[in-house]
């Protein structure tokens, strides 16, 4: 006679591996993505602050850590402070590497149009015109243009790639609220930053 809590044991030996498959997403299990998230919580919390170079008359800062990157600009309400041993500049132009984003967000015209146009409002930009083109079979290309300069961008959707470039110049944009619309929209899973200081004013002059 099948003793019932034996019975109950084996069931629930091949019940698990069931249950377990429930939560694959892709090729990665539900513990696997808990285990890369653990990770990725340990590499933020390691991670240094953006790294200023200034070389040949050109400043650039440059950081591959989302967190570190958005503690570094909350120094400052506008974003992109400057150090105490960089020279001032006319603009500051933040390059931006999106990976890993939902491919149907970089696919559209209409998509990447209005998203970037969000970007630039959020981060109390003055837009004065903006421009974008769909190619086939991939990739979307645009600018908006504000009275500050101009975001622009260029898709890949089969790469799930995208390359913003934030120009600005003045005091008013608050550049941290059009990379968190840009975090938020195209909800890339790795990012990279890389700002250059445009126009130094040691190179430049006074007017």
């Amino acid at each position: 006679m099948v003793n019932l809590q034996h019975l109950v044991s084996i069931t629930a030996l091949f019940a698990v591996p069931a249950a377990i498959s429930q939560f694959e997403f892709g090729s990665l299990s539900f513990f696997a993505r808990i285990a890369e998230r653990f990770k990725k919580g340990r590499k933020n919390v390691l991670a240094p602050a953006p790294k200023v170079l200034t070389e040949n008359g050109w400043t650039t800062i440059y950081c591959d850590d989302l967190d570190s990157f958005e503690k570094w600009l909350g120094k400052d309400e506008l974003g992109l402070p400057h150090g105490e041993n960089e020279v001032p500049s006319l603009g500051s132009h933040l390059l931006i590497e999106l990976f890993g984003c939902e491919s149907g967000f970089l696919q559209y015209e209409e998509t990447v149009g209005q998203i970037m146009n969000q970007a630039a409002v959020e981060s109390k930009a003055t837009v004065v015109a903006q421009s974008f083109h769909e190619f086939k079979p991939f990739g979307v290309s645009g600018a908006v243009i504000i009275q500050e300069s101009h975001y622009t961008i260029h898709t890949w959707p089969e790469h799930q790639y995208a390359a913003v470039d934030l120009f600005y110049c003045g005091g008013t944009v608050e550049v941290t609220k059009a990379v968190q619309v840009l975090q938020q929209r195209f909800q890339p899973d790795r990012i990279k930053f890389l700002i250059v200081r445009r126009g130094l004013q040691s190179e430049v002059g006074n007017p």
